[in-house]
């Protein structure tokens, strides 16, 4: 399942992979999956992969189980870590040429097909 809110990613993935795409910002993206993970799912890809800061970008996609267990610790203590980065961080992207956030885009697509096919290779 993908956590999301790049329109790229939705329109690769949506007729093959559960997408949850909403238009909302990289820190509430990061929140969403916070709670997917209290729900008992585990990250798969990780919330701050790639050097792009989330100050540079307003895209991110982030990879999480379809199913649901326990609460993953782990899971857990890194999306907070990753939410807590966020915040650190003067959001910027919004002082980019209209024509920026297609690279954007593509830059967070890259990252989670290249995750996507490092999980399907297990």
């Amino acid at each position: 399942m993908i956590i999301t809110n790049n329109p790229l990613v939705l329109k690769k993935l949506d007729d093959s992979h559960a997408v949850a795409y909403e238009d909302i910002s990289y820190e509430d993206v990061l929140k969403k999956v916070r709670d997917r993970i209290h729900e008992g799912h585990q990250l798969l890809s990780h919330p701050l992969s790639g050097s792009v800061k989330p100050n540079e970008t307003p895209y991110k996609s982030v990879m999480i189980s379809k199913g649901k267990g326990e609460i993953d610790e782990r899971s857990l203590e890194i999306i907070e870590n990753a939410i807590q980065a966020c915040r650190k961080f003067v959001f910027k992207s919004d002082k980019y040429k209209p024509e920026v956030y297609d690279d954007f885009q593509l830059i967070d697509w890259t990252l989670l097909e290249s995750g996507i096919a490092s999980a399907d290779a297990w």
